[in-house]
C-alpha cells in the first residue's frame, strides 16, 4: 500500500464525527492492507511505530520538526514558524508548504513500509548527533511525500495524530474487514487483553490474507475460521503486559455474599501502584495498570524480583507497590508513593522511598499460562514461589464465610487507613481486561451521599473568566465510559477543586490534545469552548449522583441522564489509567441506585 493512500484514509477519519462511519472507513482501509503491512498500519493508526508498552518514542520536539520542515521545503525557519503560528498546527504548515514543493515528481512513490521504516529509524536513533540525524531523516521523507501525507507524517512524529479512534473501534473494524460483521470482536479483544499489542493481534488474524483469491467459498470460510482459531490460541507472553482484571462494586457485605457464595477470599485494598511483573531468566519487565513500562522507575523492585525469584525461570504476576519507611516500619500514603514515578534521580529516590511489592495474583509460571486455573490454585502457587520476608511479599489474605466476618475485616482496614477490601471468588479464573463479579471492591458508602470517587475522562475545556482568564481554562467538561457503545458520555462540568497551578496544568494538558470538532466517540448535548481527545483521566469527588436532562451518561430516549452534584477535582490519574478504564455508565447507575437505597434506610 502506498503511504499516500493511507494518508487519504487518515483524512477521512479525522473529518468524521460519526462513530459508525469511523468503523466503516477503518474496515474499508483494512480490507486493502496485505498481511505483511497490517501490523505497521495498526501501529500508525495508534500514532506509533510500536505497541504502547514499548518505550519507543519519536523523541522529536516542536523545534526539531520545525527545522525539518524548513530543510525539506527550503524555507527560512522564521517563515516556517510564522506559518505554524498562523495555522496553529505543524502538520497544516507542512501541508501548505508541500503543495508548492519542487519535489512533486517524486510524490506518492513511498509505500507504507518505506515510511514506517524511516519513522522507526527516527524513533530508535539516539546518542551523539541524534538530533541532526532525526531532523535530516524527517526532512528527506517530507520531500518525497504529497501534501496530505506530509501533514499526517508530521502529526505522527509529534504524537499529535488525532483520528478520533480508540482501540475498541480498531477491533470492531478488524472483525468487519475480515468477516463482514463484528462477530469476531470478542475473540480479538480477549487476545488483545492478553498481549496489549494490537499490531501483533492484527498480524495473527491476517495470517490467512483475505486479499488472496480463495479457491472456493467453502475454502474462504475455512481460512477465516483458521485465522479466528489462531486468535483464540493466543496465550500470555512474557514481556507483553496483560490488561489488568477489573473489579465490580457492591454497597455492603450482604450483597457480596450473594455474589461470591459462603466461602471467599478477602484482601486489604492497598493504596499504591498496581504493577504487572514479568520475569524470564535474568530479565525483568514491570508495567503500570495503563501498560506503561515502569522497569526503569523501580530498579529496587526489579533487583528484588531477579534475586528473590532466582529459582523461577519465567513468571507473570500482579502486585501493589507501596512506599515503605524502614525507620518507622510503616507504609506511606499514596501521595508519597507517587514520588517514585519519575524519570530523573531514580536511584536517589529509591533510597529515600524504598518500596515493598505485595503480590496478589499469579498469571503465568515457568512457561505456562495459568489464568484459567481457579483463583485459589493460582494463589497457592504464588505463596510457593515468594518467601515470607523480603521486598516481595504476598498480600495478606483471609478466607471468610459470612457477611459479619467481611464487615469486621472491612472496618479493620478502614481504621488502618486503607481504602477497604477486595473480595475474590475462590473458583474464578483470571479475566484479563474484563470487569466482573469475580473480583469485587468493598469501599465505604455513607448516609445517602456519594463517598467514593469517580474516574472521569476529560472531554472539553471552558475558557476562563475573571481571574481564570490568565489560566486559559475556567471549567472542565468530563464524562464516563459507555462500554456498550464504545463512547464517552458527559456527566458533569467541573469548576472547583483546582489550585491556580492545576488550572494551568489542565490547560496545558488540554491544549496538547485539542481537536477541531467534537470527537466521534463523544456523546454530548452541551458544547465546551473547545473539545479534546478523550484521553486524560481525572479523579472526581461529588456530593451525590443526580438525574440530569443536560448530560448524556445513561440517557435513554426521553429519560434524563445522570450527573454529578457539586463535583471537584481530587487528582490527575496521569498515565495510571486509560480512558476506557474510567468509571463506566453501568457503574455510575449502580452507584446511583445504591445511594437511593442508603437514603431509604
Amino acid at each position: 500500500m502506498k503511504f499516500s493512500e493511507l494518508a487519504q484514509y487518515f483524512e477521512k477519519l479525522e473529518a468524521t464525527s460519526s462513530r459508525i462511519e469511523l468503523t466503516n472507513i477503518l474496515s474499508e482501509l483494512l480490507k486493502k492492507v496485505p498481511s505483511e503491512e497490517i501490523d505497521k498500519v495498526v501501529y500508525l493508526l495508534q500514532g506509533r511505530v510500536a505497541p504502547f508498552f514499548e518505550p519507543i518514542e519519536m523523541g522529536m520536539a516542536d523545534k526539531m520538526v520545525e527545522q525539518a520542515i524548513s530543510n525539506a521545503y527550503d524555507k527560512p525557519k522564521d517563515e516556517v514558524r510564522k506559518l505554524i503560528n498562523h495555522t496553529g498546527d505543524h502538520g497544516l504548515a507542512a501541508e501548505k508548504l508541500a503543495v508548492g514543493s519542487q519535489f512533486k515528481s517524486q510524490i506518492s512513490k513511498l509505500s507504507v513500509i518505506d515510511v514506517y521504516s524511516k519513522l522507526y529509524e527516527i524513533a530508535t536513533t539516539s546518542g551523539e548527533g541524534s538530533v541532526e540525524k532525526k531532523v535530516s531523516t524527517l526532512a528527506s521523507l517530507l520531500q518525497k511525500l504529497g501534501s496530505k501525507s506530509a501533514k499526517h507524517l508530521v502529526k505522527i512524529t509529534l504524537s499529535k495524530l488525532r483520528l478520533g479512534i480508540g482501540d475498541p473501534t480498531v477491533l470492531d473494524a478488524l472483525s468487519v474487514a475480515k468477516v463482514g460483521n463484528k462477530s469476531a470482536r470478542v475473540d480479538l479483544e480477549q487476545a488483545y487483553n492478553k498481549t496489549s499489542d494490537l499490531g501483533f493481534v492484527a498480524k495473527i488474524y491476517w495470517s490467512f490474507d483475505k486479499s488472496q483469491a480463495f479457491g472456493s467459498e467453502a475454502q474462504a470460510r475455512r481460512d477465516k475460521e483458521k485465522a479466528l482459531q489462531a486468535i483464540r490460541n493466543i496465550r500470555l507472553q512474557v514481556g507483553k503486559p496483560v490488561r489488568p482484571a477489573l473489579a465490580e462494586r457492591l454497597p455492603n457485605a450482604e450483597a457480596m455474599i450473594k455474589r461470591v457464595g459462603s466461602e471467599f477470599a478477602a484482601e486489604p485494598k492497598y493504596d499504591g501502584f498496581r504493577v504487572g511483573v514479568h520475569k524470564k531468566g535474568d530479565r525483568v519487565w514491570m508495567f503500570s495498570r495503563n501498560l506503561e513500562s515502569m522497569t526503569h522507575m523501580f530498579p529496587d523492585l526489579a533487583t528484588a524480583v531477579k534475586e528473590e525469584l532466582s529459582k523461577v525461570d519465567s513468571v507473570i504476576f500482579e502486585g501493589e507497590a507501596i512506599a515503605y519507611n524502614p525507620v518507622t516500619e510503616e507504609f506511606l500514603p499514596f501521595q508519597e508513593t507517587t514520588k517514585r514515578r519519575r524519570k530523573h534521580s531514580v536511584d536517589e529516590f529509591a533510597q529515600k522511598l524504598p518500596l515493598k511489592l505485595f503480590a496478589f495474583d499469579l498469571l503465568y509460571l515457568n512457561g505456562k499460562d495459568i489464568t484459567n486455573l481457579p483463583y485459589s490454585q493460582r494463589r497457592a502457587k504464588l505463596e510457593q514461589i515468594i518467601d515470607k520476608e523480603g521486598v516481595l511479599l504476598v498480600a495478606k489474605e483471609s478466607v471468610l464465610h459470612s457477611a459479619d466476618e467481611l464487615t469486621k475485616m472491612f472496618e479493620e482496614q478502614i481504621s488502618a487507613g486503607l481504602e477497604g477490601v477486595m473480595v475474590k471468588k475462590l473458583d474464578s479464573p483470571y479475566k484479563a481486561g474484563a470487569r466482573g463479579f469475580h473480583w469485587i471492591k468493598f469501599k465505604r458508602s455513607a448516609a445517602g451521599e456519594l463517598s467514593d470517587t469517580i474516574d472521569c475522562v476529560l472531554l472539553g475545556i471552558y475558557t476562563g473568566t475573571g481571574k481564570r482568564t490568565q489560566f486559559g481554562a475556567g471549567g472542565l467538561l468530563v464524562g464516563v465510559y459507555d462500554s456498550e457503545n464504545d463512547e464517552f458520555a458527559t456527566v458533569s462540568r467541573v469548576g472547583t477543586g483546582l489550585t491556580d497551578d492545576e488550572w494551568r496544568k489542565v490547560y496545558k494538558m488540554a491544549d496538547e490534545i485539542r481537536v477541531p470538532h467534537k470527537p466521534a466517540r463523544v456523546n454530548a448535548k452541551v458544547e465546551p469552548s473547545f473539545w479534546v481527545e478523550p484521553k486524560e483521566v481525572l479523579e472526581i469527588f461529588a456530593d451525590e449522583i443526580t438525574r440530569s436532562p443536560t448530560h448524556t451518561a445513561g440517557k435513554k430516549g426521553n429519560e434524563p441522564g445522570y450527573a454529578l452534584r457539586f463535583p471537584r477535582l481530587i487528582s490527575f490519574r496521569e498515565s495510571d489509567k486509560r480512558a476506557e478504564d474510567a468509571t463506566t455508565v453501568e457503574e455510575l447507575i449502580k452507584m446511583f441506585n445504591e445511594q437511593k437505597q442508603v437514603k431509604v434506610k
